[in-house]
């Protein structure tokens, strides 16, 4: 590659300056050539393709064109696409890969925000605090008298399924804490598991000895209602469901059940559809605590994703490997 080759945004314009504020667009800029102001969300506008047939480097985020054949055609000399947000599966094509480019994303940063709201979740529902504000805030008086009876963090263990990004982050999370953590992914082996730090489950067990079950894996066809009403019947009486995967996962309808009976509770940062209907019982539920997909990157987050992209778009100059290259092959069991 020339020294700071040709790059172009393509994302919502919008997000520009909030995944790259100046300090972090002054950095990108040290290894690229990139215009602020023009950013494509249509790869067919005569200004983006002037550009277009010049650029090497892709600057994607959440918004971004399909990276069709057409697309590419019109981008003879792009070699990389770095990806300022998580999955690249809603742009990508087979004629990316086909073609040799490289992708990178910024999944791994994505996830830590993610780790650390259910890491917060867990530690909320362990004292009941939901319900405990609600009742603070009916009565206007401290709705108990001395000690509490089944709240508490101390052992409780914590069921994670999916090895993902943000599943092994929320381990490391887990680590300073009185909690076991207990894993359940069918990509994982014992070994690995080890490595971890943590019993590897099949998933029936873990959400039988799990008081917390979290959610992180992939949404594939496969994982569509992972969790329906026999695995959740499996869960103890009083244990929570915390999901910040996709609300596809979970069968709401099952869950709305075991919700409305108190046998469980649900802390939701994802459903099935998004949003969901203004009439769904799961507002007006006490068991369940829902959050507007609030989890991944936002705010000042963002700017993360954005450093990330900085961070390789140098590797790319120095011409060494990219940190966070997307593998093709393990493309269709991710997120």
């Amino acid at each position: 590659m020339p020294e700071r080759p040709q790059a172009l945004f393509a994302m919502t314009a919008q997000n520009v300056p909030h995944v790259f504020p100046p300090e972090v667009l002054a950095r990108l800029r040290e290894y690229v050539e990139i215009d602020p102001t023009l950013v494509a969300h249509d790869f067919t506008d005569p200004r983006v393709r002037e550009t277009l047939a010049r650029t090497e480097v892709l600057v994607t985020g959440w918004g971004c064109p399909v990276l069709d054949a057409a697309a590419l055609d019109a981008a003879p000399k792009l070699r990389a696409v770095l990806h300022a947000a998580g999955s690249v599966k809603g742009f990508t094509t087979p004629e990316v890969w086909r073609r040799g480019i490289v992708v990178s994303s910024a999944a791994a940063a994505n996830a830590l925000p993610v780790a650390e709201y259910t890491l917060a979740m867990i530690l909320l529902a362990g004292k009941n605090v939901f319900a405990f504000r609600d009742l603070l805030r009916t009565r206007r008086a401290f709705p108990y008298d001395g000690i509490v009876p089944g709240i508490g963090n101390f052992r409780r263990r914590v069921g994670i399924v999916g090895a993902s990004r943000i599943g092994r982050r929320l381990i490391e999370l887990l680590r300073p804490y009185d909690l076991s953590a207990a894993l359940t992914d069918p990509y994982v082996d014992e070994a690995e598991a080890a490595r971890l730090g943590v019993p590897l489950l099949p998933l029936d067990d873990l959400l039988r000895t799990s008081d917390v079950v979290t959610v992180h894996a992939p949404q594939t066809p496969e994982t569509r209602h992972l969790l329906g009403a026999r695995e959740l019947a499996l869960m103890p009486a009083g244990s929570v469901l915390i999901n910040t995967a996709r609300g596809s996962l979970v069968d709401h309808d099952a869950l709305v059940e075991e919700v409305r009976t108190a046998r469980l509770t649900a802390i939701l940062d994802v459903t099935d559809p998004e949003p969901l209907p203004a009439d769904s019982p799961l507002f007006d539920l006490p068991g369940a605590f829902l959050t507007p997909h609030l989890a991944g990157s936002q705010g000042n987050e963002v700017a993360r994703l954005g450093l990330t992209v900085v961070e390789e778009a140098g590797r790319l100059l120095a011409g060494a490997g990219l940190l966070h290259a997307v593998d093709h092959s393990a493309l269709e069991r991710a997120a």
